[in-house]
C-alpha cells in the first residue's frame, strides 16, 4: 500500500464514518485488507484499492471500511460499570417504569457481548428490559444475531456459572440461549446520521451505552454523534462512555465520581417552559 493509498483510505473513513485512521495503522490496514482482496478476486491489496478508487460508491467500499473499524468488545467489560448498572440504575429505572421494560440502546455494540451482558443482569433480577444494539459493521451484526461465541470469548468476561446458565454448547462453541436472545434486537446504524425513525420509535431510551467508540472519531464527527445519541435519550437519561473517555458537551453533564457516566440535560424549550 502506498502512502497515497493510505491517505485516500483515511479520507474515506473520515467522510463515511467520522473515524480517524491514524498513520500508525498503515501496516495494520494493509494486513486487514489482504483477506478482502483475496475474497473479492484481486491478486493483492493494491489491485483492490485501484478498483475501489475507480468506483468508491458501492459494497466494496463498505467492506473495506468495516474491515478497518475497531469492533473489539467482550462480556462485562469494565466490571464496575456493569455493577453500577445492575445494582443501582436498573432497579431504580425498573421501578419507575412500573412494569414496562427499561429501554436501552447500545450504540457501536459490535458483536453483541455488551448488549447480552446488560440482558443477563436484568434476567438475574427478574427485571424487564428492551435492548437495541446497533453497529456499522455487518460482519459484527451477523455474529451478534447468531449469538455464537468461542470458549475464549465467553470466559474472557463471564464466570463458568454464567456461561452454563445463559449459553448452550453448539459443536465446539457456545450460543446464547433463547431467553437471552429475545431481549436484544440488532440493527445497522451509523452514528453520523440520526437513528432511523423505526429504531428511534423504540425510545425514548432510559440508558445509552456508547463505550470506546467516540474516542476514535474526529472532533466534528464526535459532536455530531453526541447529538444523535442525545436525540432519542429520555430527559435526564444516562449515557455511558468508556471509563477514560472525556467529552466537552453542553448537552451532557458528567456525573461526579462516576467515570464515563453522563446525564442528558433538559431541552432548552423545556427549561424555558
Amino acid at each position: 500500500m502506498t502512502p497515497e493509498d493510505f491517505e485516500r483510505l483515511q479520507a474515506l473513513m473520515a467522510s463515511r464514518t467520522g473515524f480517524a485512521l491514524s498513520s500508525s495503522r498503515m501496516q495494520l490496514a494493509e494486513h486487514r485488507l489482504g483477506p478482502i482482496a483475496r475474497r473479492e478476486g484481486f491478486h493483492n491489496v493494491e489491485a483492490l484499492l485501484n478498483s475501489l478508487w475507480a468506483r468508491p460508491v458501492g459494497s466494496l467500499g463498505w467492506s473495506v471500511i468495516e474491515t478497518l473499524l475497531n469492533t473489539e468488545t467482550w462480556f462485562r467489560r469494565d466490571r464496575h460499570v456493569f455493577d453500577l448498572y445492575a445494582r443501582e440504575l436498573l432497579p431504580v429505572l425498573a421501578q419507575a417504569r412500573q412494569g414496562h421494560p427499561v429501554r436501552i440502546w447500545v450504540a457501536g455494540g459490535g458483536s453483541g457481548q455488551e448488549a447480552f451482558s446488560l440482558a443477563m443482569a436484568a434476567l438475574e433480577q427478574g427485571l424487564k428490559v428492551d435492548i437495541l444494539s446497533t453497529d456499522l459493521s455487518r460482519r459484527s451484526l451477523d455474529k451478534a444475531a447468531r449469538a455464537i461465541y468461542s470458549g475464549f470469548e465467553i470466559q474472557r468476561g463471564l464466570s463458568a456459572r454464567a456461561m452454563l446458565r445463559y449459553f448452550e454448547p453448539v459443536e465446539d462453541q457456545w450460543q446464547a440461549r433463547p431467553v437471552l436472545r429475545q431481549l436484544v434486537q440488532f440493527e445497522r446504524a451509523n452514528l453520523l446520521s440520526p437513528l432511523p425513525h423505526d429504531l428511534a420509535a423504540k425510545g425514548p431510551f432510559d440508558l445509552v451505552f456508547c463505550r470506546y467508540v467516540l474516542e476514535d472519531m474526529l472532533p466534528d464527527a464526535r459532536d455530531k454523534a453526541l447529538e444523535h445519541l442525545r436525540a432519542p435519550l429520555a430527559d435526564e437519561g444516562c449515557l455511558f462512555l468508556g471509563t477514560d473517555e472525556k467529552i466537552e458537551s453542553k448537552i451532557f453533564r458528567q456525573v461526579a465520581g462516576r467515570a464515563g457516566l453522563f446525564v442528558k440535560g433538559l431541552d432548552r424549550n423545556k427549561r424555558a417552559a
